[in-house]
């Protein structure tokens, strides 16, 4: 009796910390977790819960309360509503899946709003708020002209000259004067300048996603004129391979995907690859970034050919379709796909989460909800088609009418009409209606006018973020107020600056980039600087990276010999069946419906569902078994074994030559001696009926850290 009483107590008394624990850290929640709160799971509860479970319930049904973090916790008759981290174990999840008591009892949720609140209690049930009434639609009072000057992303594009640094011989351009002044106020110094042997090889992947070739490696590091390194950038830039490796990069920021799991329109895009192809010969061209930006979101209504193409950017994101004729259905399905768009948009080209203003005025930035819809108005005026400029999935104007906004997010409760236009923050309070069709064509001149001073800042940060694996924004797709502030606010101005006037260049930006002496310097680890900056905020050195999962895998197929250099086409299901760049790779957004999802996935490739910002690295098990045990790593290791032997004269010289492939150096003699010993030592005879001894070590050198890394 006593111990059961006791094990009472102490259960009570955890659920009671963690109530406390969870009001206490709402404010320091992760920005990700309170954006997707705001966003996925305040207005779905709003919506379907508040009514009978809220503070102006008329009668609390089962003696449960969701207005709160702690009530959830608290729970009612039947107890806890939410376990947090344990979705299945969770009455709430149980109850919205129908598995339980069936809630909300007039009909059960979408699968996306069920899977956004499993994620949500997988996460940890986070609550960013100390109160959860529903959310009234108050009209807010905003001062836009005081709100663009208190936050840093609203004001104008600032002018600032170059500080003064104290070693005047480190510097290259201006960049460096920028950092520098940091790093000398900090008490820090620049790392030493890398090898030329790891510049090379740094550079080839950034611009190309390729390794050098030992010849070319050789011949650089022999090259000591003063242009040699500026003439191998330019060669660089100008070969269709580039393309497809910043290509890429777009295609993450686009969420492109080949179709499927569009939710409940789970259809093919046959024709996406066109998209594609158009954003590898748009880098390629060095198409200026606000033509790019125009023609992605209005191609069609331009007179340049193959522009409707670019419209892909929309026309391939998920479109939500219903379940017959059931009104409520189509009013979700319409919400969701409009949705997709006002956030691609605002992620992508701005660094706004303006979709956070759906259900009700964003509840950190000042974007009212009747600027979501002004935004939603455009889109809900255009349509997707098959268009005729090869073949390609585009928009088209459908109409040039105004939405109302939606009480709660619900189109079915109309409010007051958003006359289509800009968002307040950057045009002014009364910016100019979009009153030609849908009003894509204005909307896409005032994403790309150089008086934005979103968009140059948002796309030099996004190539900055490229070049030194993190950005001067650590949060590349949101400038407002729940991202990180940028760690070098003057000289983000001035790369912002010097974009625009130089005509929205971006080969010029990566040549002012890479020509740094900051972009130059070693990876090499200090002691003081770590210390001091162990995140390596004010760049004391050059982080190394891992290289991405396409970097990677085409590298194995090019030191083997296989790769297959051709450009552009359609996509191949299975990516490891044929030696074509990984980009052409099929992707789905449902993750997991086709060969290559399983793989890309496995290496940290994003499920385009939405706009990623950029990619995570992990570390699992299950990478290193792939490598270990994959028919495709062991296809490269025969291939491999076979090009040193064709190559090679001996052990000795083929162990050279597979350093040189693939790391771009000579073997340490202790190196050299491990591997010699490996290679020739005697082999019994259960070794001789498995793969040879060559194989195995050309395996482990495909396998290893240093081939995977950038340094």
């Amino acid at each position: 009796m006593h111990a059961h009483r006791t094990m009472r107590i102490c259960l009570l008394t955890c659920l009671a910390l963690a109530i406390t624990l969870g009001t206490a850290r709402a404010a320091e929640l992760p920005a990700a977790q309170v954006e997707f709160f705001e966003k996925s799971i305040r207005p779905l509860l709003a919506k379907h819960c508040f009514e009978c479970h809220g503070a102006k319930a008329k009668k609390l049904k089962g003696g449960l309360r969701m207005d709160s973090r702690a009530n959830l916790l608290k729970g009612g008759d039947s107890g806890a509503a939410v376990v947090p981290g344990k979705a299945d174990d969770s009455l709430l999840i149980q109850s919205v899946r129908y598995e339980d008591q069936e809630m909300p009892p007039d009909g059960k949720l979408s699968p996306p709003e069920i899977a956004a609140l499993v994620r949500w209690v997988e996460m940890g049930a986070p609550w960013p708020a100390s109160k959860g009434e529903p959310i009234a639609n108050v009209k807010k009072q905003y001062d836009w002209k005081k709100l663009r000057g208190e936050h840093w992303a609203w004001k104008p594009v600032g002018k600032h000259a170059p500080p003064s640094v104290q070693n005047k011989s480190w510097p290259k351009n201006d960049i460096d004067r920028f950092l520098l002044a940091r790093l000398e106020a900090a008490g820090l110094s620049p790392a030493a300048p890398a090898e030329r042997r790891v510049l090379i090889r740094r550079a080839y992947f950034d611009l190309i996603g390729l390794p050098p070739t030992p010849e070319e490696v050789l011949a650089f590091e022999k090259n000591q004129r003063p242009d040699a390194y500026a003439q191998l950038i330019d060669r660089l830039l100008a070969m269709p391979q580039y393309g497809e490796r910043w290509g890429r990069h777009w295609l993450d920021v686009a969420r492109y995907s080949d179709g499927f799991g569009g939710f409940s329109n789970n259809a093919a895009l046959p024709h996406a690859w066109q998209y594609r192809d158009w954003v590898v010969g748009a880098f390629n061209r060095d198409l200026p970034y606000d033509e790019f930006v125009k023609q992605q979101i209005a191609g069609d209504l331009m007179k340049v050919e193959g522009a409707a193409t670019a419209t892909g950017f929309f026309a391939l994101g998920p479109t939500y379709g219903s379940d017959g004729g059931d009104p409520d259905s189509v009013s979700q399905a319409k919400s969701e796909t409009l949705d997709d768009r006002v956030d691609t948009l605002t992620r992508a080209f701005l660094a706004l989460t303006a979709a956070c203003a759906r259900c009700h005025d964003h509840k950190f930035d000042p974007i009212p909800q009747q600027d979501y819809y002004s935004l939603a108005g455009v889109f809900n005026n255009s349509k997707n088609v098959v268009g005729p400029k090869p073949q390609a999935h585009v928009l088209a104007d459908s109409g040039s009418g105004d939405m109302k906004v939606a009480l709660r997010g619900d189109l079915r409760k109309p409010g007051e009409v958003a006359p289509r236009r800009f968002l307040k923050i950057i045009a002014g309070e009364n910016p100019p209606l979009f009153d030609k069709g849908s009003g894509r064509m204005q909307l896409a001149e005032a994403v790309a006018s150089g008086d934005n001073p979103l968009t140059a800042r948002v796309m030099v940060n996004r190539i900055w973020q490229h070049h030194f694996g993190q950005a001067l924004v650590r949060s590349p797709s949101n400038f407002g107020s729940l991202g990180s502030p940028p760690s070098h606010p003057e000289l983000l101005d001035w790369l912002a600056r010097k974009f625009v006037e130089s005509g929205w260049s971006i080969k010029k930006m990566h040549r002012t980039i890479m020509l740094s002496s900051a972009y130059q310097m070693s990876s090499q680890f200090d002691k003081d600087g770590f210390g001091k900056d162990g995140d390596n905020v004010l760049l004391w050195r050059f982080s190394p990276r891992r290289l991405t999962v396409e970097n990677w895998r085409d590298s194995l197929l090019t030191v083997t010999g296989e790769l297959d250099r051709k450009l552009g086409g359609p996509p191949v299901d299975n990516i490891l069946s044929t030696r074509r760049r990984t980009m052409y790779a099929k992707v789905s957004r449902a993750g997991d419906r086709f060969s290559s999802d399983t793989f890309l996935r496995l290496f940290d490739f994003p499920v385009p569902r939405a706009s990623s910002a950029g990619r995570v690295t992990s570390i699992v098990p299950q990478q290193f078994l792939f490598m270990m045990n994959s028919p495709f790593m062991a296809e490269r290791a025969k291939a491999l074994t076979a090009r040193l032997e064709g190559e090679a004269k001996d052990d000795a010289a083929r162990i050279e030559l597979a350093y040189r492939l693939l790391y771009g150096r000579s073997p340490t003699a202790e190196e050299k001696r491990l591997g010699l010993e490996f290679v020739s030592a005697a082999v019994d005879q259960a070794d001789k009926i498995a793969v040879s001894r060559w194989q195995q070590y050309a395996q482990v050198l495909l396998s290893s850290n240093e081939f995977m890394y950038v340094q």
